[in-house]
């Protein structure tokens, strides 16, 4: 009964991530065509669309303001070398030119950091609202978070951005948050204490929304809060969410972890970024 009901719920994510990277394959394109911007389109269905930077302080792939503003740093201009890995199989080769991972039309992070780099949304009062920070310090994507170990010594694990006191993991078209054996978790130092295992979504040799139990132990140890960012048009990712911060033990811990989608985040963003993610992406703020 468990193994039937686990079977249709990878189906269920299955189908969600399916119709959504359908979505923003034919965005992209659409996207780059009516502007004239360089592209390349992957094989296989659906297609995977990747810009390559052009011109001066120009990429397929970003708001121009936030691409500016990520050129201007070089600890944000960093994220734009990750290699592409399976740009080999999938894409055209161009000479001289190495696809990255921020390239592709699919890249939350590319999503992430079209937001946060933006230079306007310093001066959203609602913004800072809503993720509960001051704006004392700036984005670090990429963030290397420590989780403690039973035997003293710490996991690292990579946050995609930290923001004042949030660490913030951003979701698009990934098919899930992952899981672990059970070993692994029983490792953590805290796990015991932060998460009822019981209730946790498993099977007999895995923990699921592996990422997630990760990032909240993560925060558990240093003090801060947790948001996990994804797409509303992706009620898998959030049901996976919830299940899994449900099972929070902590009262206090478990109000510092939030989800929050796209969408809403859209609502409070500057009128050319929004514009921007609602016709590459389909992300327009919820209607009340």
């Amino acid at each position: 009964m468990l193994r039937a009901a686990l079977q249709s719920r990878e189906r269920t994510v299955m189908n969600c991530a399916a119709a959504l990277r359908a979505e923003l394959a034919f965005r992209a394109q659409r996207f780059a065509v009516e502007r004239y911007i360089p592209h390349s389109i992957s094989s296989g269905t659906p297609p995977v669309v990747c810009f390559p930077a052009y011109g001066e302080d120009v990429h397929g792939n970003f708001h121009p303001a936030s691409f500016k503003s990520l050129q201007a740093r070089p600890e944000w201009r960093g994220r734009l070398q990750k290699v592409h890995t399976s740009a080999r199989q999938i894409l055209p080769r161009v000479a001289g030119m190495r696809w990255k991972e921020l390239d592709s039309c699919m890249s939350s992070d590319a999503l992430l950091m079209n937001i946060f780099c933006h230079p306007g949304i310093r001066r959203r009062v609602q913004l800072s609202k809503i993720l509960a920070i001051e704006w004392h310090s700036l984005p670090q994507y990429g963030f290397r978070a420590r989780v403690p170990l039973l035997n003293g010594r710490f996991d690292r694990t990579e946050v995609d951005m930290k923001l004042h006191d949030v660490m913030i993991e951003a979701k698009l078209t990934e098919s899930n948050f992952q899981r672990a054996k059970k070993s692994c978790l029983d490792d953590y130092r805290d796990f015991r204490d932060v998460f009822d295992r019981q209730q946790l979504r498993q099977d007999e040799t895995h923990y699921y929304s592996y990422q997630l139990i990760r990032n909240v132990l993560a925060a558990h140890a240093s003090q801060c809060s947790f948001c996990v960012l994804l797409d509303a048009r992706r009620p898998d990712l959030i049901e996976e969410c919830y299940a899994a911060f449900k099972c929070v033990q902590p009262f206090e811990l478990r109000t510092r972890c939030k989800l929050l989608t796209w969408q809403e985040l859209s609502a409070v963003l500057p009128s050319t970024l929004r514009e921007f993610l609602a016709v590459k992406y389909g992300i327009c703020q919820p209607h009340v």
